[in-house]
């Protein structure tokens, strides 16, 4: 009966990079992935660019998750951007950071991480099996003992659960790991879809597809969550809303429809301007018809949909409007309501939000307080960040914490 060192179960970023930290140490280590191939959602994350990381320092990179971020603390201090950057330089992979912000391998294509992340499994000696889908865990009196798959058993003292969450279920992702954690007594928090496109009940943004809008800033029209924020760029659909902005407003507004059923929203579409500076931008220009001078501002075709909102005629100078149809689309210009009622789920969803509890889990060794030599990494914990290379680097981190230390 052969007893592997270490057994990890999923090979995206968090399991790959947990494989090689354990394989460093160890001459007998194994590979679990129920997809053909490994790292399949790895390929596809950045439309295929592979955001791998971003620029900011580690206190600024937590603040960005929220009340759990200060978990990653430990993970961060052994495996930051600089470090993970490196980690690729010394299997032959180069980054870089063209916008000084988001760190791309050269390129831009996941292939070459994935290719590099492969090279570095086959030097060290790492046994690979795909295809092959873990049902349970095998525990006796608190302590991993190993997994089972459908029709065989596999043996290790140490199990390291990096399953991922539910978003790309086209990849595979099922949410195996919040199954496995709860069957031996983890608590698994709620979970929601999150980085995806929104559905309004509005349609007037249906006739605003071809126009992107930079800089916008949305933000939640309900008193008791006025503080939540996203900004970034917009872009319309024939029955919502996409692009970056919303993908990192998405985490915040679904768990938000499971208590409501539509999400009022507001969103300043003037790159930041107030009603009082719109009103003097347009003092400045009083011959030009309504719709000319709001798209000194805007696209002409949102332009052309927030004066129907106002009840203002496009083709008549702004002071011949009448007062409160003015007032109307100074105010629209400044915060333009929209309200969420839906989405499409997992299926559109990048990324899940919740997870296994980050209260039963040891931040300095990724490992279980409930089951001794059980580890997580990854999304498959309740930790999620927005657009940009977080997620990423939060899962490369995690991974090498928890193998770093096997």
């Amino acid at each position: 009966m052969k007893e592997y060192d270490c057994i990890i179960i999923g090979a995206g970023a968090a399991g790959i990079m947990a494989t090689i930290e354990v394989a460093k140490n160890n001459s007998n280590v194994l590979l679990l992935e129920k997809l053909p191939k490994i790292a399949s959602k790895l390929k596809a994350t950045g439309g295929g660019r592979c955001n791998l990381t971003n620029t900011l320092s580690n206190e600024e990179f937590m603040q960005h998750f929220g009340r759990e971020g200060r978990f990653m603390t430990p993970a961060l201090n052994l495996l930051d951007h600089k470090s993970l950057q490196n980690f690729f330089h010394n299997i032959g992979v180069e980054t870089h950071a063209p916008d000084g912000f988001r760190v791309f391998p050269v390129g831009h294509n996941a292939v070459a991480i994935i290719d590099g992340l492969k090279r570095e499994l086959e030097r060290l000696g790492v046994e690979v099996i795909c295809s092959k889908k873990v049902e349970s865990l095998l525990v006796y009196e608190n302590q991993i003992k190993g997994i089972k798959t459908k029709n065989k058993e596999f043996f290790s003292s140490s199990v390291i659960v990096a399953t991922g969450g539910m978003g790309y279920p086209m990849l595979g992702a099922e949410g195996d790991g919040y199954r496995l954690a709860q069957e031996v007594g983890h608590k698994i928090t709620e979970l929601h879809p999150a980085m995806m496109p929104l559905k309004t009940k509005e349609r007037w943004g249906a006739n605003c597809r071809a126009d992107t809008i930079a800089k916008v800033e949305m933000r939640v029209n309900i008193k008791k969550y006025k503080k939540l924020y996203a900004k970034g760029d917009l872009i319309f659909t024939k029955d919502g809303i996409r692009g970056p902005v919303v993908l990192d407003f998405s985490r915040e507004i679904t768990p938000l429809l499971t208590k409501y059923s539509e999400v009022p929203i507001v969103m300043n579409l003037t790159k930041g301007m107030n009603e009082e500076q719109i009103r003097q931008a347009f003092k400045s220009k009083p011959t030009l018809s309504t719709l000319e001078l709001v798209k000194t501002l805007l696209p002409e075709s949102v332009s052309l949909e927030l004066c129907k909102l106002a009840n203002c005629n496009p083709k008549l100078t702004l002071g011949k409007q009448k007062g409160q149809n003015r007032d109307q689309l100074i105010k629209l210009l400044a915060w333009t309501p929209l309200t969420i009622n839906g989405h499409d789920g997992f299926k559109m969803a990048m990324i899940t939000r919740g997870g296994v509890s980050l209260k039963e889990i040891d931040p300095n060794t990724m490992q279980s307080k409930k089951i001794r030599g059980l580890y997580f990494c990854g999304e498959v914990m309740n930790l999620d960040g927005p657009c940009g290379g977080y997620n990423l680097q939060w899962s490369f981190a995690s991974g090498y914490l928890a193998g770093k230390l096997l």
